[in-house]
């Protein structure tokens, strides 16, 4: 806006002295000097008019000079003021769309070497994990050759040792039949010589001893058999039971090497789901702290350049302020100068005029 045109100052002239009244002698020489003085004093009235209306036109053409100064140069100000505020947020913005697309970059990244080291990792896990399956796997299957080959091998054992036991059981009933019936000829050999020697006193007697022998006979035989068929029976009940026991050994070492590998698949499986989870949530709260300290540095950096352009301002506004205080006290003593001399040359111009 530009300021208002100032008025002219209002010049108070004094009163003209009152001319004394003179008693004239009525001659040629004082009419005309008289006349010269009225004419003197009207063309010295004339140039004091003319000198001042002089000085106010030139005092409003320099004060209007001055005040269109003024506003030019205010008008310049603020154009200058509003090019440079326009250039600031302009710089801003386009700080802050660098700040935000090299944050998104960064962010970026970031997530995409996230990404990359987790495949990379879910990769090692899967590759670790078939290594130790097919580990497992290798060595189950080598466990279980060499348990078979030493249940073959124990089998083996068991039927030659089975073949030995029953054919030296067999060799034992052969001899002591053999020997049973030797001696038994050998004592029907005596018994008949003895019979022979005394048949007729002892014949009974022989014959209830013979009879005696015969049933003994029978009953060792008969304990014989026995005893072979016990221990045939026990050999193959021993036999069997400790096949049975191996087998059950085997079974049971193959359903634990099973469980100890399902457990440790179990236990891989819930370690790489536990590692995964830990660190999916490392993650998560590492971004969130980040995001969150980059939201907060942003929001105080933003604050911060707030303030410092409103302390600006302020203190832009208050140099302002004082400028135009002193520019107006500036205007004003020149204005008062200014009537000073218009009075100073009013006064004088009277006093002129008196003399």
């Amino acid at each position: 806006m530009g300021r208002k045109k100032s008025s002219p100052p209002n010049i108070v002239k004094a009163p003209p002295a009152k001319t004394p009244t003179l008693t004239q002698v009525p001659t040629q020489s004082v009419q005309t000097q008289t006349a010269l003085n009225e004419a003197s004093n009207r063309q010295q009235r004339l140039n004091m008019e003319l000198g001042a209306q002089l000085d106010r036109t030139n005092a409003e053409f320099f004060a209007g000079q001055d005040i269109r100064r003024t506003q030019a140069t205010a008008a310049e100000n603020r154009l200058a003021t509003r090019v440079a505020g326009e250039e600031s947020r302009a710089n801003i913005r386009t700080q802050g769309q660098e700040d935000r697309a090299a944050t998104a970059a960064t962010g970026l990244e970031y997530r995409r070497g996230l990404e990359t080291a987790g495949a990379q990792d879910r990769a090692l896990t899967r590759t670790t994990g078939q290594e130790t399956r097919a580990t497992r796997a290798e060595e189950g299957r080598q466990t279980r050759a060499t348990q078979g080959q030493l249940l073959r091998g124990q089998e083996r054992q068991i039927g030659q040792r089975g073949l030995q036991e029953r054919a030296a059981i067999r060799t034992t009933g052969t001899e002591t039949r053999a020997l049973e019936r030797t001696r038994g000829a050998q004592e029907r050999m005596s018994e008949m010589r003895r019979g022979i020697e005394q048949r007729a006193g002892i014949r009974t007697t022989g014959l209830e001893e013979r009879l005696g022998v015969a049933e003994r006979g029978r009953q060792d035989r008969a304990g014989t058999r026995v005893r072979g068929q016990e221990e045939r029976a026990g050999i193959r009940t021993t036999g069997l039971q400790e096949r049975l026991g191996v087998a059950e050994r085997g079974r049971q070492e193959r359903a634990g090497i099973r469980t100890t590998g399902q457990q440790e698949r179990a236990g891989t499986r819930v370690r790489g789901q536990e590692e995964r989870a830990t660190q999916l949530q490392g993650l998560r709260v590492g971004g969130q702290e980040q995001r969150a300290t980059r939201t907060l540095e942003q929001r105080v950096g933003g604050q911060e350049e707030r303030r410092g352009m409103r302390t600006r301002g302020a203190q832009d506004r208050r140099t302002i302020s004082r400028s135009a205080q002193e520019q107006r006290a500036t205007d004003l003593q020149q204005e008062m100068f200014r009537r000073y001399k218009e009075n100073r040359d009013f006064e004088q111009a009277t006093g002129a005029y008196r003399v």
